[in-house]
């Protein structure tokens, strides 16, 4: 073991090691270019009755710190019998996957800033008399992550991300508007050469903004996007599965009882940590290997997310989903990649069967608990089957339960977005997922 242990306490030790990089261009200038590299622990130690913590960037101090935690809890000859530590499973493994030619380390800072030109010079254009600013910005972080307990775990795991953003202004008729995409990877090779997808993003933008009308409030059958389903997925019901929400909640113990029919049978919604998206998770910041969690299926709540403490308290299992920004913070109940599942609807079909609707294609923010709000980006009337006039909409609205009923159609195109949530001053990296769905009834304002 590497550290040494005091007996009758369960002692881990968590330990990043991490490097980022950025560089911001605005209107042709350099507005910032920066490297962070940082090496932080956090040590806990759990007599039965209290946590003891303390962090520390001096990687040499941390037998030190073990021993002065130590000092300050009351030895517990069960503590391995404590129900919370019983939830704190044995593993021992090295998951390296990024530390070869794909390593975000990698690339020099000439790579990043030339890259950031490159997308910078060929999608701005001078000529759209609508634009009013341009930028575009490069972004990777990584981290080499350890994780050591009492118990004997052991383990090593990396895990890299990085982005290209471009974004323009367009002004129509006094009116801002924002046209801007996101490229995620985890490779700087995949960002390279990707510039159409940017100029599309702009143009179907500078179309919204030209030719959209409002919309007439009311409730629409809807058509949502994958992006809007994702959102949806997440905000809507991923985070009402995060279990420690409910701990001190009866009501929400009662309403949220495994077994019961939540959904369309068409819905089935999962987390997982093992595909290689953004919310990559193979092993959780208490040492659990993560666990695929169908939240739903077929339509019956079927789980939800725990770690050892809200596992114990629920007396349900461990799904892995103990995870910590950095090693500053404590490990809180997160979702990895959430996603609503593919159906077996082909997307034309389901926008075919709509005779006066409205698509929803993409979104500005989202929010939910029992009643979810989207803020659309962009909608576009349905008419007779075929997509027309892009609308103006302001929020679309609806019930979350109602909502997951109304899904009468799921399509067999799931696609994967990246992303960051926020709980609890906390903001980890997760992927959100869905396909196109048809919902019979939404609220559109």
């Amino acid at each position: 073991m590497k550290y040494k242990f005091p007996q009758d306490l369960f002692t881990d030790v968590r330990i990043e090691d991490y490097k980022s990089a950025a560089f911001y261009v605005k209107n042709g200038e350099v507005e910032s270019n920066s490297e962070v590299t940082i090496t932080g622990a956090m040590i806990r130690i759990f007599d039965g009755k209290m946590w003891y913590t303390a962090e520390t960037n001096d990687i040499e101090s941390i037998q030190t710190k073990i021993d002065e935690l130590a000092l300050l809890a009351k030895p517990n000859p069960n503590i391995l019998k404590n129900k919370i530590i019983k939830n704190y499973s044995v593993n021992n493994q090295t998951i390296r996957v990024f530390n070869n030619k794909n390593d975000l380390r990698k690339p020099t800072r000439q790579d990043r800033e030339s890259i950031v030109w490159d997308y910078y010079n060929k999608c701005v254009d001078k000529k759209i008399k609508e634009i009013k600013a341009n930028h575009a910005s490069f972004y990777y972080s990584s981290k080499i992550k350890y994780y050591y307990n009492s118990k004997g775990t052991s383990i090593e795991q990396d895990y890299q991300r990085a982005n290209i953003h471009v974004g323009f202004e367009i002004v129509v008729d006094g009116v801002n508007y924002w046209a801007f995409k996101t490229l995620n990877e985890f490779e700087f090779e995949k960002l390279k050469g990707r510039e159409k997808e940017f100029l599309e993003e702009r143009d179907r933008t500078l179309d919204y903004a030209k030719n959209g009308v409002p919309v007439e409030p009311g409730e629409y059958t809807c058509v949502l996007a994958p992006a809007v389903t994702a959102v949806f997925t997440h905000e809507s019901f991923g985070h009402k599965s995060e279990s420690d929400f409910m701990l001190n909640d009866k009501t929400l113990q009662k309403e949220w009882v495994l077994g019961k029919k939540v959904a369309n049978e068409k819905v089935s919604i999962i987390d997982e940590g093992d595909g290689l998206y953004h919310g990559y998770c193979p092993y959780d910041d208490e040492g659990n290997k993560k666990q695929k969690v169908f939240l739903i299926k077929d339509g019956i709540l079927t789980g939800r997310l725990h770690d050892a403490k809200s596992a114990a308290i629920l007396k349900e299992k461990p799904t892995g989903n103990a995870r910590a920004q950095d090693s500053d913070n404590t490990p809180l109940v997160r979702m990895t990649n959430t996603f609503m599942d593919a159906g077996t609807d082909d997307p034309q079909d389901i926008i075919k069967g709509v005779k006066d609707g409205i698509y929803v294609y993409d979104w500005n923010y989202g929010t939910g608990q029992s009643t979810f709000t989207i803020q659309p980006k962009k909608c576009y009337r349905i008419r007779d089957g075929k997509i027309c006039e892009p609308l103006r909409v302001n929020v679309v609205t609806g019930n979350v339960f109602k909502t997951l009923f109304d899904i009468d159609a799921v399509g067999n195109d799931l696609e994967f977005f990246s992303g960051t949530c926020g709980k609890g001053s906390q903001s980890i990296p997760t992927a959100t997922g869905g396909p196109t769905i048809r919902v019979k009834k939404l609220t559109i304002n």
